[in-house]
């Protein structure tokens, strides 16, 4: 679209406005579409008041979300960083594509270092269900091992809850990055 100039990005700008469901591809666009889902959370009268701020906070992987995740985890899978100050509660299915109450689950999250947080945010790296990190055949290799990620060695991380794993199934089949034929 930005190819064709102002015209195009109006008529995509128009039809991402009218598409129920619409999912932004580009960082600006996922910024732009949680806050827009985080200001219909803060505007909807139905979500009582506690449960709509412990909405908004999970987004930034804070409050509730966070302590239900740290029922579960407690140091990051791949760092083995233990304190708390060092590590953000990650969703595995992202806060966009969660219903309330799946936005909350503890299960749904890991606490990750911050890089090891872009990387898996981004889908850069994932886990299988059996806990093997999964790296990207788009990732740049030497980034990632600049970022503590063995690329050259399998690395298993340990075993998810069954309810990790619906929500890492998720992450594998729609943020993970795959080679494109």
């Amino acid at each position: 679209m930005n190819l064709i100039g102002f015209e195009g990005r109006q008529f995509q700008e128009r039809a991402e406005d009218s598409t129920p469901g619409y999912v932004p591809k580009s960082p600006s666009d996922v910024e732009s579409w949680e806050d827009h889902i985080r200001q219909e959370i803060e505007l909807d009268t139905k979500i009582p008041d506690t449960e709509r701020s412990a909405l908004v906070l999970a987004r930034r992987g804070q409050g509730m979300f966070r302590q239900r995740v740290s029922l579960i985890e407690h140091a990051c899978r791949i760092t083995k960083v233990e304190r708390a100050e060092h590590l953000t509660a990650s969703h595995c299915k992202p806060w966009r594509d969660s219903s309330n109450d799946e936005r909350l689950d503890g299960e749904n999250g890991l606490l990750l270092t911050p890089t090891i947080d872009h990387l898996f945010d981004r889908g850069f790296i994932s886990f299988d269900n059996d806990g093997t990190l999964m790296i990207s055949p788009v990732a740049h290799q030497l980034s990632l091992q600049r970022m503590g990620v063995p690329v050259d060695r399998a690395m298993n991380v340990g075993k998810f809850s069954s309810g990790q794993k619906k929500y890492l199934d998720f992450h594998r089949d729609f943020v993970f990055l795959k080679a494109q034929l």
